[in-house]
């Protein structure tokens, strides 16, 4: 290396010395040093100088392999003091050198000074001073000062006894190098990770060193611990080809560790490799070599590492952001999330599998999410190809399936959790799985609850595995190594799937739609009174599944007491179109209920063999529940109850706040009737208006045009005082239906009324005069000024409905039709004309200013919503001609209506026919 090295810089000839400089790279022995250059763009050139007219002894050597003639041989008297007072005096200072001779074979001579120029120490001088080297006097000329010089410096250090001129010839300071260790293991463990001396003598890459231990000499190969550098790869002719930043990664260590005095702290020898930490006094080189974007971590290495594998994993995040060296093409796994997708807090609703839960988000989203890097309870082997003819239940037939799903249902469901997405899984296909089912793209996160890790939690019971993965795989959880050393304790304690012990076996009876086991069963439930349960499955808002833990059963199980919506279902005819709010329905009782633990009380059971009851979850009765929200209407049968004074009741008050189910309902005045009946002809008094909010039910809010004066001057107004006397920041304290003022996203403050307080963090506002609604922080809303209340202004904000539509129950079409409106009128001046009224809002027809096409009928005619048929016989006319554009718009097969009419069914059974 020093020859190809020699080449790179240019040598004068022996008559005409030139003063070089460089950096003393490495000690070879106590006459000869490499000196490199400035790195520029690279690791720079190097060249060995040997130091003219002095001999320093030879350092020990290893035998050549392959050759069985050569041998050992330890070190000559004195050489490993001269090489060390050499190395201490100049390894990694500058110094400058003149080059008195070459060899024909390119060996260098030359005299080194410490320092800038020859006034710096003569280093061969100060070794011949200390006894350390001998003169070579064979060569010595009268003439030369310098020669004569070390010739008196040798007589000098004869003359006082010094180094190597001492009594006994230096016997005693003979260094027998250890090379080899006969058992590593043994010899790592031994020093109980205790920081030993060492000198680095060689580096091989960035991650690899020999190192010299003292004070026995023992020469070791250490790997640092948890982390991996580029390396050289070496080809088949004997050749090395540097992967990407090896050369460089190389130079990091060396420069800064190669024939340094370190510490090194041996932690581990697996498959009798020595894992090691190097400490130096300017700062640990591991963690350096990531953070300069040196080295990535490496996981089956990162447990040993004792000085916490947090430390590395943050200095590799810190070069993965910045894009250094190896990350330079990085893209991280969450770059394409915007932070409020990166990091939210959410409501547990459903625990899918040992790994996958189901959250509500704070818009009312729900959301799948998949715990990072863990991997469920699964079959194994033979254990697949058993009881092929018995219906296969995942979580009672595979072993800690079912400890796992309620260890997450009895932790997790219906409370609030911190996620933070660590990565998306991107969807998989049949055919890139090579005939697996093709997987959906999953949304991978680390999911905490009161600061516990649940995956975590979930390893260290045994109810999971980590998922190991290719070294360059960047997809997996932020907490990752925690996750290994959860899952080391378990398999150390033999907890879960990792226990010796017989594997728990749940013989669980399902006698959903057994009419015989039914029958046997219904009196035992009948005569128990309350039964624990916990609800497994809601197929609509009144029909569930139960577990009965006690009784070891799975149930279907009927609400007593109430008439539910249907929701859609295949029937022989046909699909079934859904009933109105069955939707809503059940989506009310899955959050009330599922997977919650709860009480039944069984009356009887249907013909298909499912019980009938009630149930009871928190002291609420389920069947009253969904009355109160009048998603359900009380059942004749319910007379024969004790609840049913308390179901009239609710049902009442529904009845009177005309929502949902009772939205049309109307106990009709005799004058009002007769005066629809003297009603011929419709009448149309359309004013001007200006939408500004549209919701996903197709809800709208519009300012009245002839007032939007009057809310500018207003606005400008208040914006002027608050500008003049700003409000102190935190001292509202905000309650439900107080008017106030908010703080928008464009930094105007605006009126509001508050709908909800959650927390002081988290406050649920509607702005009056335009619509929308928002979720702040009391921070940012003040008490509404009294020269600006809606005395003096109402409210401008109006909510209206389109008249003679009936919106799609399907979310897809649903969206379709709000796009679409919000395309053509969001913040847009229209014409407006109320139809009739509604339980929520005004029921109107709207216009386009322009051209005065209807907005409601252009929504039929494209098969966006179906017709909502009005009976009033002065609507007529509107109707039929809604009517026809549907019938147009079903003809052309357009959106909704693109398999056909849908609607058409006249299966009246409930329940799936057999």
């Amino acid at each position: 290396m020093a020859s190809a090295a020699a080449a790179q810089v240019q040598s004068t000839p022996a008559s005409a010395p030139q003063l070089q400089r460089g950096i003393v790279k490495t000690v070879l022995s106590g006459c000869a040093v490499i000196v490199r250059g400035q790195p520029r763009g690279g690791p720079p050139p190097e060249r060995q100088i040997n130091l003219s007219n002095i001999r320093a002894g030879a350092l020990a050597r290893r035998a050549i392999q392959g050759q069985p003639d050569t041998k050992d041989t330890p070190d000559e008297p004195w050489a490993f003091q001269a090489r060390e007072f050499l190395r201490k005096k100049v390894i990694g200072k500058e110094v400058c050198f003149t080059v008195e001779n070459k060899t024909p074979q390119g060996r260098e001579y030359g005299i080194v000074f410490l320092g800038k120029d020859t006034t710096g120490e003569n280093i061969a001088e100060s070794l011949v001073a200390e006894g350390l080297a001998a003169v070579r006097r064979e060569g010595i000329r009268g003439n030369n000062p310098d020669q004569v010089r070390l010739c008196d410096l040798e007589d000098q250090a004869k003359a006082a006894k010094k180094g190597q001129w001492s009594e006994g010839g230096g016997a005693h300071t003979i260094r027998d190098l250890k090379y080899t260790i006969e058992n590593p293991r043994n010899f790592v463990d031994s020093l109980h990770q205790k920081p030993v001396n060492a000198i680095i003598e060689h580096v091989r890459d960035g991650s690899m060193l020999r190192a010299l231990l003292l004070p026995d000499y023992y020469l070791v190969t250490v790997m640092l611990s948890g982390i991996k550098c580029p390396t050289f790869k070496r080809e088949a002719d004997g050749s090395e080809t540097p992967e990407p930043f090896a050369a460089e990664a190389k130079f990091f260590t060396e420069s800064r560790l190669l024939q340094r005095d370190v510490q090194i702290i041996l932690e581990s020898c697996p498959n009798q490799i020595i894992l090691g930490t190097i400490l130096h006094p300017n700062g640990n080189i591991t963690e350096l070599l990531l953070k300069e974007g040196f080295a990535r971590c490496v996981d089956w290495s990162m447990a040993v590492y004792t000085q916490g594998a947090e430390k590395l994993r943050a200095a590799e995040r810190s070069a993965k952001e910045r894009k250094v060296r190896i990350w330079k093409d990085y893209v991280a796994p969450t770059a394409n999330l915007d932070q409020k997708d990166r990091q939210f807090v959410a409501k547990v609703m459903q625990v899918m599998n040992a790994d996958a839960i189901v959250v509500k988000l704070n818009s009312g989203e729900h959301k799948t999410i998949h715990l990072s890097s863990i991997r469920p309870p699964r079959l194994e082997g033979e254990e697949k190809n058993k009881d092929k003819d018995k219906r296969f239940r995942p979580l009672y037939d595979i072993p800690y399936m079912f400890e796992a799903r309620e260890f997450l249902r009895k932790k997790l469901i219906g409370k609030k959790v911190n996620v933070t997405v660590d990565y998306i899984r991107a969807a998989t296909s049949a055919m890139e799985t090579g005939g697996v089912p093709a997987f959906p793209e999953r949304t991978c996160a680390t999911v905490t609850i009161g600061g516990i890790n649940i995956a975590e939690a979930l390893v260290s019971k045994g109810l999971a595995t980590v998922i190991r993965y290719r070294q360059d795989d960047d997809q997996r959880s932020s907490h990752y190594d925690e996750l290994l050393a959860a899952e080391a304790r378990a398999i150390k304690n033999g907890k879960g799937l990792h226990s010796k012990k017989e594997v728990p076996i749940h013989r669980v009876a399902d006698i959903s739609g057994e009419t015989q086991k039914a029958k046997q069963f219904l009196p035992f439930l009948q005569r128990a009174g309350r039964s624990e349960a916990v609800v497994e499955y809601v197929f609509s808002g009144s029909r569930l599944k139960l577990y009965m833990p006690k009784e070891t059963c799975l149930i279907t199980f009927l609400l007593a007491g109430i008439e539910c919506p249907r929701g859609s279902r295949n029937m022989p005819g046909g699909m079934q179109v859904a009933e109105p709010y069955s939707e809503e329905a059940t989506i009310f009782t899955k959050e009330l209920v599922l997977q919650r633990e709860v009480e039944v009380e069984v009356e009887s059971m249907d013909k298909a063999g499912n019980f009938i009851g009630w149930l009871h979850i928190e002291g609420v009765n389920l069947s009253v529940a969904l009355v109160e929200n009048a998603l359900s209407k009380v059942h004749f049968t319910a007379e024969r109850s004790s609840y049913y004074k308390s179901l009239l009741s609710v049902e009442e008050t529904a009845r009177q706040r005309k929502e949902k189910l009772w939205a049309n309902y109307e106990e009709k005045p005799k004058e009002e009737v007769a005066q629809l009946t003297e009603q011929k002809e419709r009448v149309a008094k359309y004013k001007a208006v200006y939408v500004t909010e549209i919701t996903d039910g197709l809800h709208f809010y519009a300012q009245d045009v002839e007032t939007g004066t009057k809310l500018e001057s207003l606005m400008e107004s208040m914006r002027g005082e608050i500008a003049a006397q700003p409000p102190v920041e935190g001292s509202y304290a905000p309650r439900r239906g107080d008017f106030c003022i908010a703080k928008f996203a464009d930094g105007e403050w605006y009126r509001a009324r508050v709908e909800k307080v959650e927390s002081p963090a988290k406050v649920h506002v509607f702005y009056i005069d335009y619509g929308n609604r928002e979720i702040l922080s009391s921070t940012r809303l003040a008490a509404l000024p009294p020269a600006f209340s809606t005395r003096t202004l109402p409210p401008q904000a109006t909510e209206y409905t389109f008249a003679f539509i009936q919106v799609p129950q399907d979310e897809d079409a649903r969206a379709d039709a709000v796009d679409s409106v919000v395309r053509d009128i969001q913040n847009k001046q229209c014409l407006l004309n109320v139809e009739y009224s509604g339980a929520v809002c005004p029921h109107v027809t709207l216009q386009f200013a322009d051209s005065k096409d209807d907005v409601g009928l252009g929504l039929v005619k494209e098969g966006l919503v179906m017709v909502d048929v009005r009976k009033e016989k002065h609507l007529q006319k509107m109707v039929t001609e809604y009517l026809n554009g549907q019938e147009s718009a079903k003809s052309a097969r357009l959106n909704i209506w693109r398999y056909g009419d849908f609607r058409d069914d006249d299966a009246v059974e409930f329940g799936y026919r057999r």
